[in-house]
């Protein structure tokens, strides 16, 4: 990486535009940066920085403080711009960090974002190429082509000698922490934190199995009531403890098995015995007891003997007067129809006329035969006399609608007799609230601007008030910020006329001065009266810089207010009129919102009118039609009356034909039926008697040829023997009870088993019983602890297999806990193995370090004419761990020491070798970027003439590897060795760089 040119503007001390060129600079390969304390050195730098990185090194770079210069005017930009080659690109890159500038619109300061622009110039063409104005890209792009980050850029490029210098001093802890941000070796440590992270998971992991091994020997000692294993969790010998007192428990247990078995088998044996003697002797009891109760049934069916022949004899008279009970019946239905036709005669006869009362059936149906002829003649008077009502009622109903159409012709005539007058007023109610409607919008549209005007009016007065304050604080704001100015500006100028005193009082004989570097102080500066120390001075920056902060907050707050009045002045304003105040518009609004009110209520009624009309239209067409409906039935009824009367008159004249005597025709027509219904009621009955009169006298006969064939002397014995159903069925069944009980006591006392039975004595079977419950209680108790011994067996077989289970399963945890335990004690340099005690991360820093100091020495051995060499340890020293050791070879006493004991002329050069062998390691490590240009701040005061021109000889080397070096420095010598300068000079107008010597 090259740097070719450097453009800095309103940035840090600089207050205008300033240009560095640094390929003048690097043609002479040894340049020098110089110039007063506080000119602006390091902003240069933090320049090159901020434009590679968009931001500063170190605390420069802190919240709260700006880039930007307080020299500069108010117009100009805070920018810097950079160009230089890294990758064989020829790059332009520009930025801009947040500031604030002038509005563009009334008064007071805003904030524009930061900017960025990258380009790159294209040799064929010779033009130069945007690529890009996003900040992440540029970063990425040129964070990506140089191979560092801004750490690392500000500790190759920017040697900072102190920092090198304390890192000889500090101790492995310090040294780790540089070493770590340089090279990024934050993957090593998080290798470290997940091995100790992997560590514990499988400890725990270990450990939780261990403690499920032991829960299940807890358990296996409970259920055998032995002991519990001595072995605690974590302890390697746990697993196999656990296994062994499962196995003796299981061999228990199947002993236990066995000896349970066997007294199983032996109660089986005697209880099934003693079941078998129980059932012979409930059997033969049973035998005796069924032959002693078959006995008693023989005695009790010999004593019910002559009841049983009484039974007998009954039902054989029953089924003989079985065969006469056919004719019995049917002479009792023969005498019941005769008696109930009789009956109906007589009744039906009491209904007749005395005259008829004695007449026989021919004669009664004849007599109906004519009455029957009579009233079929009377059918069509009898239509005539229904018609008749009908038209009694069709006349009542024209007479009704006669009414209802004359009420509707008198209402329609009065209504449309006022319609078109109602109409116009309806008319004229909708076009007053259209005007309405309309007018209501023309005030709405002046309102609501009114109402704004008036808010505004206001606005305007309270911004007045408002801007007349804010005004004299700006004044007296601008006058202490003057004031402020000048004073800070009169205090500095006399410190710097007695700047030279001041850096006086700090010389200590025998040190270095950091002016010139010399150790001898013949005639220090003395203080004046009017001397002003640098307390004072830094008390009236901060006065200065506090007035200007309220002057600029006081500028932003007049502004802010000045705009807002201007804009309620122009909108309260209408057209080029005056202003009117704030009483005038309150009124227009109330009356304006008045009037608005009015025609808004108003033109709210115009809907409701048109449905008014159009309610009355809809109800003048439904009148209308009524009224033509209405004229057209009352000419129709008209004629429908005289069809009515016609048809009346014939209808009457045939209704007097027909009803005789009667009132009317259907009186007639109903006493006629009633008497032929009569009349056909006595000639039935009266051939009924007849005819049940022949069938009952048929009955009798039957009946007494029946009896006398079935062996009774009359009807009345054969029906005295008949049994009704249920007494009979009784009877029946207590006779086959008789029987079957007899068949049943004669197969049972013909049985040889219990006739056998009733020989043996008597049979005892509680004592069987008792024998049989002892046997089996003795099979419920040897049962009873068989299932306990299984039981036992299989919780103990179920725990063996999870112990073995859970031994398999923790194997390879154990042994995964075995190699992660090694590798993070390893790492971590704790193991026995790691004999240094050192930390992975440590490790690889100590190889770094290691390459470090072998490209540091090969510059120190030239600084030193050979005498010191830099080389890296891995001793511990006292407690603390190996690997990080920096030591000092010295040729001339062959000793080795710490590079802590070095002077402070050696640990300068030291530091430098150190500075320039770090800068390859990390080049390399970053890629191989070139870095073509490095700087080199402060520290050559403190060197001999000879070690001095020692270094500039190196530092001149470089040159043959096509560097620059620029070197940052107070030390007046150096302007006489080096003769290209960069020049940074102070002014009250802010700084500016002077370039001299090769190219200037």
């Amino acid at each position: 990486m090259r740097l070719h040119r450097l453009s800095v503007t309103a940035f840090g001390p600089f207050g205008a535009t300033q240009e560095v060129d640094f390929d003048a600079l690097s043609d002479a390969g040894l340049f020098l940066l110089h110039g007063p304390t506080g000119a602006g050195k390091t902003s240069v730098l933090d320049a090159v920085c901020y434009a590679l990185y968009g931001a500063v090194p170190g605390a420069r770079q802190s919240p709260g403080t700006s880039l930007r210069s307080d020299h500069a005017p108010a117009g100009t930009y805070t920018e810097v711009l950079l160009e230089l080659t890294v990758g064989e690109r020829r790059l332009e890159i520009t930025r801009r960090p947040a500031q604030p500038r002038p509005k563009k619109r009334g008064g007071g300061f805003t904030t524009e974002k930061a900017q960025s622009w990258l380009r790159e110039y294209d040799s064929g063409t010779g033009e130069w190429a945007a690529l890009s104005r996003s900040h992440q890209e540029i970063g990425e792009e040129i964070t990506q082509l140089v191979g560092m980050s801004r750490e690392q850029f500000c500790q190759v490029v920017l040697l900072p000698q102190g920092d090198f210098a304390r890192f000889l001093r500090a101790d492995a802890e310090a040294r780790g922490k540089l070493l770590g941000r340089l090279f990024d070796t934050r993957r090593f440590a998080a290798v470290e934190e997940r091995l100790a992270d992997l560590r514990r998971a499988a400890e725990q992991q270990v450990r939780e199995g261990d403690e499920r091994l032991l829960a299940l020997a807890h358990r296996t000692a409970q259920v055998t009531g032995g002991a519990v294993v001595d072995e605690r969790p974590g302890e390697p010998g746990l697993a196999d403890a656990v296994l062994t007192q499962a196995a003796v428990a299981r061999s228990e247990a199947r002993e236990a098995l066995d000896i349970a078995d066997t007294a199983v088998s032996a109660a089986e044996s005697r209880q099934a015995a003693a079941r078998r003697a129980l059932d012979l002797e409930r059997d033969l009891a049973a035998r005796q007891a069924r032959y002693a109760e078959t006995v008693r049934r023989r005695e009790a069916l010999e004593s019910g003997r002559p009841e049983r022949d009484r039974v007998q004899a009954v039902l054989d008279r029953s089924r003989k007067a079985d065969l006469v009970a056919p004719a019995l019946g049917l002479r009792a239905d023969a005498e019941r129809d005769h008696a109930a036709a009789r009956t109906a005669r007589e009744q039906s006869l009491g209904l007749l006329p005395a005259e008829l009362a004695d007449e026989g059936a021919e004669q009664l149906s004849a007599r109906e035969r004519r009455l029957t002829e009579e009233l079929g003649g009377l059918e069509s008077a009898r239509r005539a006399e229904r018609r008749a009502a009908e038209i009694a009622r069709e006349r009542a109903d024209l007479d009704r609608h006669a009414r209802a159409d004359d009420d509707i012709l008198q209402d329609a005539g009065g209504w449309l007799s006022g319609w078109e007058s109602r109409r116009a007023e309806l008319a004229a109610r909708i076009e007053a609230a259209q005007e309405a409607a309309a007018h209501a919008e023309q005030l709405a549209g002046r309102l609501e601007p009114a109402r704004r005007r008036l808010e505004a009016a206001r606005r305007r007065d309270a911004l007045a008030e408002r801007t007349a304050d804010a005004e004299s604080r700006l004044t007296a704001a601008r006058e202490r910020r003057n004031e402020a100015h000048e004073s800070w500006l009169d205090v500095k100028s006399r410190r710097l006329q007695g700047i030279a005193a001041e850096l006086a009082a700090a010389l200590t004989p025998g040190d270095p001065c950091q002016v010139c570097g010399s150790a001898d102080h013949p005639a220090p500066a003395r203080t004046g009266a009017d001397h002003v120390d640098r307390a004072t001075e830094d008390a009236a920056y901060a006065a200065f810089t506090h007035a200007e902060e309220d002057r600029t907050a006081a500028e932003r707050d007049t502004a802010a207010t000045a705009e807002a009045w201007a804009a309620a002045r122009e909108e309260v304003r209408e057209g080029s009129g005056p202003e009117p105040s704030v009483g005038e518009l309150a009124a227009e609004v109330e009356e304006l919102a008045v009037r608005h009110a009015e025609a808004h209520a108003l033109a709210a009624q115009t809907h409701g009118a048109r449905e008014t009309l159009a309610r009355a239209e809809r109800e003048y067409e439904s009148r209308v039609a009524a009224q033509r409906d209405a004229e057209r039935r009352v000419a129709a009824r008209t004629s429908q009356r005289e069809a009515l009367d016609r048809e009346q008159t014939a209808l009457d004249a045939e209704v007097a034909r027909g009803r005789g005597a009667s009132a009317s025709v259907a009186e007639q027509a109903s006493r006629l039926e009633r008497n032929i219904a009569v009349l056909i009621e006595a000639a039935e009955t009266v051939r009924a008697v007849e005819l049940t009169a022949r069938r009952l006298k048929e009955a009798d006969g039957k009946l007494a040829d029946t009896a006398f064939r079935a062996g009774f002397d009359t009807p009345d014995e054969a029906a005295a023997a008949l049994l009704q159903d249920g007494e009979h069925r009784t009877l029946q069944h207590r006779l086959d009870a008789w029987q079957a009980e007899a068949a049943a006591v004669a197969d049972r006392l013909a049985e040889p088993e219990t006739r056998a039975a009733a020989e043996h004595p008597p049979a005892d079977p509680d004592a069987a019983e008792a024998a049989h419950t002892a046997a089996e209680r003795a099979l419920r108790e040897a049962t009873s602890a068989l299932a306990a011994v299984r039981e036992r067996g299989a919780e103990l077989a179920g725990l063996s297999r999870q112990a073995d289970t859970e031994a398999r399963r923790l194997g390879p945890l154990r042994a995964e806990y075995d190699r992660v335990a090694r590798l993070a004690g390893l790492t971590a340099g704790t193991s026995a193995e790691n004999e240094r005690k050192m930390r992975l991360e440590s490790y690889v820093l100590a190889a770094r370090l290691e390459q470090v100091a072998a490209a540091a020495t090969a510059r120190l051995q030239r600084m030193s004419a050979g005498r010191y060499t830099l080389v890296h340890s891995d001793a511990r020293s006292g407690g603390k761990r190996a690997g990080l050791g920096l030591h000092v070879v010295d040729a001339w006493t062959g000793n080795e020491r710490d590079t802590a004991t070095l002077s402070g002329g050696e640990t300068f050069f030291a530091s430098l070798s150190l500075a320039l062998g770090l800068a390859d390691v990390v080049t390399d490590e970053a890629g191989g970027v070139r870095l073509d240009t490095l700087f080199i701040d402060e520290g050559f005061g403190s060197l001999d003439d000879q070690t001095l021109d020692e270094v500039l000889d190196v530092l001149d080397s470089l040159r043959e590897r096509d560097r620059s070096v620029g070197i940052v420095s107070h030390v007046a010598d150096l302007r006489r060795r080096i003769p290209a300068q960069l020049e940074v000079v102070k002014e009250r107008t802010g700084s500016a760089v002077r370039q001299k010597g090769a190219g200037a």
